[in-house]
């Protein structure tokens, strides 16, 4: 991605909060000025990390500015924009802190509720703290496919949580270390967390209309995400069995073209002829092949996964003793 990197100072901080942005430059003051307040009247030591995804608003010129005055601000700039998921991916990297939280940049989120989250990630009864925007005060077009993904990704993904995407989280260390984050997947990473064993809840946060710019989400993202969904289940409840995943949809799409064949049959047994349903006799063996075909996709994914079985690489451990 060739980022230019501000450093930032050398003291290890308490926390570290991402920022991921592409063209906030008029949030990016009070924002910064907001979060200061807070980890100032908590105590403790903290560093921005700004990850700038090609903005083209003069945002990286403000932020090597405010790093000029303030070491605790650190800056990365993408050459061009990859995407969320890869500045958030490159902001885990570069944390240094022991909790790390995550914000929008449009102000959207309350830096005041950071407190709330870390207060909850600490009474070590979860590794990842979501905030959930119970009253939004976003246009329709953003709420109502916002509230289909959500209920869809909860009953598929098992993580009853009723805002996945929230971008205001609270993470242990451990969590953004061992999940990857690239592609569209960064809407997931409660899931993805969940099914690497760590405890996930939510919080309610408060939540504002935006002041400035526009937003980049509506229904547009709505596929993008139900693919990336696909993509987590498959790569979280069905790594070891992949059969399990490909083979049911192949029964099923092999079933129906069972059972259309056998009626067409019943049609030949009885007139002697398919009635004008020659259509549905390609469709019967369409079907069938397309189960087969998807069957055999999964006993192939189960041979891959079997020669890779046997070690503990690819699970999360949490501690060992002796």
């Amino acid at each position: 991605m060739n980022p230019d990197v501000i450093a930032g100072a050398a003291e290890p901080p308490e926390v570290s909060v991402v920022i991921p942005l592409r063209d906030e430059r008029e949030s990016l003051e009070e924002l910064h000025r907001r979060l200061a307040a807070v980890f100032q009247s908590l105590g403790r030591r903290a560093e921005y990390l700004f990850v700038d995804d090609g903005s083209t608003d003069g945002s990286f010129e403000y932020l090597a500015a405010l790093h000029a005055r303030s070491p605790a601000v650190r800056v990365t700039r993408f050459r061009r924009s990859f995407g969320k998921a890869a500045a958030l991916a490159e902001g885990f990297s570069r944390a240094r802190g022991a909790i790390i939280i995550t914000i929008d940049a449009d102000l959207q989120d309350e830096p005041e509720e950071v407190p709330h989250l870390i207060e909850m990630l600490e009474s070590r009864e979860y590794d990842l703290v979501s905030g959930w925007k119970r009253v939004r005060h976003d246009p329709l077009s953003k709420r109502l496919p916002s509230r289909l993904f959500n209920r869809v990704s909860g009953a598929l993904t098992g993580v009853r949580i009723h805002d996945m995407n929230c971008g205001l989280k609270a993470y242990r260390r451990e969590v953004v270390s061992e999940v990857r984050v690239y592609g569209g997947l960064y809407r997931f990473l409660p899931a993805l967390a969940h099914w690497q064993g760590f405890r996930v809840g939510e919080i309610e946060v408060r939540h504002h209309p935006r002041l400035h710019g526009r937003t980049k989400y509506g229904w547009s993202r709505l596929l993008d995400g139900f693919l990336d969904l696909l993509t987590v289940i498959l790569t979280t409840r069905y790594t070891r069995r992949p059969l399990h995943f490909f083979g049911l949809a192949g029964f099923a799409v092999a079933a129906i073209g069972g059972v259309t064949g056998l009626y067409l049959v019943s049609l030949w047994l009885r007139y002697r002829n398919l009635q004008n349903h020659h259509p549905m006799l390609i469709f019967a063996v369409l079907a069938i092949l397309l189960g087969v075909q998807l069957i055999s996709t999964g006993l192939l994914a189960e041979l891959i996964v079997s020669s890779r079985a046997g070690g503990a690489g690819d699970y999360s451990v949490k501690e060992r003793l002796g």
